[in-house]
């Protein structure tokens, strides 16, 4: 890989270290490998950085930074948590890695903090005991990090790939003796506009309204 010729930089270092978790999960993040990612010796990382656990530090808090915060004005308190967990859904898709690091890394950046205290104060604002806050916030992120995980691990990414694999399950699957799954995919995931995706919207739908229960 040539030199680069842009000045480096911590947002610089962060970034390429995003690119390699993207590419080799959170563990292939290194000091050495960022470096070549960038082109550059790793000693001069440490200019910027000092230690790999503040590239961890500050590749959560870039992750964090690109969520979408609830917005200052709703009309629904439910519209501005669902905003917010479709943005986190698509930011986590794409940096899966990051999952496990989110809610272990002791030295939160000031995304992070950011992100953290406006969920909470617009559950509070909607009215939400803070036990209840602290509830909501839990169960909802534990939604949308089980549903990002589930996805991806799925070989099921187009319709073309849902009827392969589901075609290839039937062909081995007795109806008289799996009656229900064989229903499921021929009557369900089989039919026209079949889509995994749709079953976040549904799920997330009822957390809220159960969460909204609550509240009243």
């Amino acid at each position: 890989m040539p030199p680069s010729r842009e000045p480096l930089s911590r947002d610089r270092i962060l970034q390429a270290a995003i690119r390699v978790a993207d590419g080799g999960g959170v563990e292939a993040i290194t000091m050495r490998r960022v470096a070549q990612e960038l082109g550059v010796e790793a000693m001069s990382l440490y200019h910027h950085v000092p230690n790999k656990d503040a590239i961890l530090d500050g590749v959560i808090d870039q992750v964090f930074a690109a969520i979408e915060l609830p917005p200052p004005e709703y009309d629904d308190w439910r519209d501005a948590i669902r905003a917010r967990a479709h943005s986190a859904r698509a930011v986590l898709s794409q940096h899966s890695w990051a999952l496990g690091l989110m809610d272990s890394r002791r030295n939160p950046g000031p995304a992070t903090l950011r992100h953290h205290d406006a969920v909470l104060g617009m559950l509070r604002d909607a009215g939400f005991t803070l036990p209840m806050s602290a509830h909501a916030i839990s169960v909802i992120d534990s939604y949308i990090g089980g549903f990002v995980l589930q996805e991806a691990s799925l070989p099921l990414k187009t319709p073309n790939e849902v009827e392969d694999v589901a075609g290839a399950i039937l062909d081995h699957l007795p109806p008289d003796e799996f009656p229900y799954l064989t229903e499921m995919i021929v009557d369900h995931a089989l039919q026209p506009g079949y889509d995994y995706q749709d079953e976040f919207a549904f799920g997330l739908s009822l957390i809220l309204d159960a969460l909204e229960a609550r509240r009243r």
